[in-house]
């Protein structure tokens, strides 16, 4: 795979077009969601299968007619259809934009707005270890 870095990007553009499982977006846009669950890992085949939520189902409606929707659903999974979209996913204290590209297609909602961040420890309090009972605090 040959990457050629774009001018100004933060990600390197690809020459050739992206291909989910051998097909092309276009492609994959035609298909049905049947069609479609059967490409899909088996996770997401069978929550397809099982058949789609009142709100999961409302939400694709909403993704149809606008660019840019907030949502809190996190266990939706990335249609085709939904490339090149943009998202405010919920985490619990804020909304995570995030831009729908084609290589998220088949993956959660909730993938791509982690609820947890990294703890950064600081140095240890006057009091907390044994050596700083030597420390003179004047």
């Amino acid at each position: 795979m040959v990457l050629a870095k774009k001018a100004g990007s933060k990600l390197p553009k690809r020459k050739e077009e992206f291909l989910y499982r051998g097909r092309k977006v276009s492609d994959l846009v035609k298909l049905s969601i049947e069609e479609l669950a059967e490409l899909l890992p088996a996770r997401q085949r069978r929550s397809i299968k099982r058949g789609l939520v009142k709100e999961n189902k409302k939400l694709l409606t909403s993704l149809k007619n606008k660019d840019l929707v907030r949502t809190h659903i996190r266990n939706m999974i990335i249609m085709p259809d939904m490339v090149g979209k943009k998202l405010e996913i919920y985490n619990g204290k804020s909304f995570e934009k995030v831009d729908v590209m084609p290589e998220m297609i088949g993956h959660f909602f909730g993938e791509f707005a982690l609820t947890r961040n990294r703890v950064q420890h600081g140095a240890a309090g006057v009091g907390a270890t044994r050596s700083s009972k030597y420390v003179p605090l004047k």
